[in-house]
């Protein structure tokens, strides 16, 4: 159970928000004015929210579930967790006894949190040999994979012969024929079943209408696009991990195989990527004891955002299964032993030197690598033109940020939590640059998000 006399910060609380709109809507509700009856205890809290209505919301959240916190409400907001949720929790962060802690929980918050527990006994793993559990025929997956397969190489086979006609009659064309060109082409690819290539077909169309030395990039992209094809196409030669990379890359399913790895694993940044028909959540972890940093991925439905949240800076008892292929870092999380906890730690950061070589060490292992995690120790964001830079305290030598970073609010807590003095940052280090996720001040500063 969570502890009453830990609490979380202000911080960690808004990093659980969906978007920017809910971060300021929640803030706003995280004062003790529009709120009553609300109280804690057992790793829960709860309240009435004054809304637009006669009747209050009903607001109540699980702190003690060890897949992060649960909430529900009686608002008919989609996002999760609503505005409500969020100003909870933050009156019960502020720590000022606004939510009192109390013995039991009122009828309405209790008839939830006792079906929660209901289905969680009800809910039992699965024999291998039950109805559901896999497939009942293997042989019959093996045709699936065999066909699937085949699709998939006639769809590499064909974007071969398209990139050669591109390179054929000159990359000028690719400027004239617009996104139509890309669009198809990246159709072609979802028929085939390889959804990887789509992606980075579709991204090849946004190339020309980046500005000054668009030709260049586009003949880069274009060649680690016929690189991977070139993977798929001679996989039989390959590395049984690099090949396991190419199938990565192309987006063929592949069961998380390592063997679990348990660990106290703080939680270094959560964000979301959102597109029309899904919403992508990563996560940051990193290992107390083994060192590793790890990977989470979770989804949602377009509108909604994914199950699975773990706010910035706590510390969570786990188990984690690496999936296959050189140099990834996504794992699936696998048991979890007690819920999510203020960290006491940090991890140890590297130079902006040492973070560049990382990232190029790592491409040997998977060339259309974007970027890896890296924690830089002692910097300062410094302004370097119309750009911004992360410089070493002690050296010469410094990280552009990618130009995502810049037009964030990020950028700006984060040179505000700096002042100029050093700080230890957490981001991904790639080609474009180095992305800022989460900064901790000199000494024993709390984790701030950045994304």
């Amino acid at each position: 159970m969570t502890e009453q006399g830990v609490r979380w910060t202000a911080e960690q609380v808004l990093s659980l928000a969906p978007d920017v709109a809910s971060r300021r809507a929640g803030g706003k509700l995280g004062t003790a004015g529009p709120w009553s009856e609300a109280g804690s205890g057992e790793g829960t809290v709860w309240g009435l929210c004054k809304g637009t209505g006669s009747r209050p919301y009903q607001t109540v959240v699980d702190l003690a579930d060890t897949s992060g916190p649960a909430y529900t409400c009686s608002c008919p907001s989609r996002k999760f967790p609503c505005k409500h949720a969020l100003g909870l929790l933050l009156l019960w962060a502020g720590g000022d006894g606004a939510v009192p802690a109390s013995a039991e929980p009122p009828d309405w918050a209790e008839q939830w949190l006792a079906g929660r527990r209901q289905r969680a006994e009800n809910k039992q793993p699965r024999d291998e040999g039950s109805p559901g559990s896999g497939s009942a025929d293997p042989e019959a997956a093996r045709r699936r994979a065999e066909r699937r397969a085949e699709r998939v190489t006639a769809g590499a086979t064909e974007l071969e012969q398209r990139l050669a006609d591109l390179l054929r009659g000159g990359l000028a064309a690719a400027e004239q024929a617009g996104y139509g060109l890309w669009d198809e082409t990246a159709a072609r690819m979802v028929d085939a079943q390889a959804p990887g290539l789509a992606a980075r077909v579709r991204e090849l169309g946004a190339i020309p209408a980046s500005g000054a030395g668009w030709p260049a990039r586009l003949l880069e992209e274009c060649a680690l696009l016929h690189l991977l094809d070139q993977g798929w196409l001679r996989r039989d030669r390959l590395p049984d991990s690099l090949a396991a990379t190419v199938r990565s890359r192309l987006g063929l399913p592949a069961a998380a195989d390592g063997a679990p790895v348990r660990d106290r694993w703080l939680v270094l940044a959560q964000y979301d990527t959102v597109d029309p028909k899904l919403t992508t959540r990563r996560i940051w972890l990193y290992g107390a004891a083994s060192g590793h940093t790890r990977l989470l991925l979770s989804y949602g439905a377009a509108g909604r955002a994914p199950e699975l949240s773990l706010p910035t800076g706590l510390v969570l008892d786990a188990e984690l299964s690496a999936y296959p292929g050189a140099g990834q870092s996504r794992s699936a999380l696998g048991e979890r032993f007690a819920p999510p906890a203020p960290a006491a730690f940090r991890p140890p950061g590297t130079t902006t030197a040492e973070a560049a070589a990382r990232y190029g060490n790592a491409l040997c292992d998977d060339p259309w690598l974007e970027s890896v995690p890296v924690t830089l120790d002692r910097v300062i964001p410094v302004p370097d033109g119309d750009l911004w830079q992360l410089a070493d305290a002690d050296t010469d030598s410094a990280l552009p940020l990618t130009r995502a970073a810049r037009s964030r609010p990020g950028l700006w807590r984060l040179v505000a939590l700096s002042g100029g003095a050093p700080v230890t940052v957490f981001g991904e280090c790639g080609h474009r640059g180095f992305t800022p996720l989460t900064a901790w001040p000199e000494g024993t500063g709390e984790a701030v998000p950045l994304c």
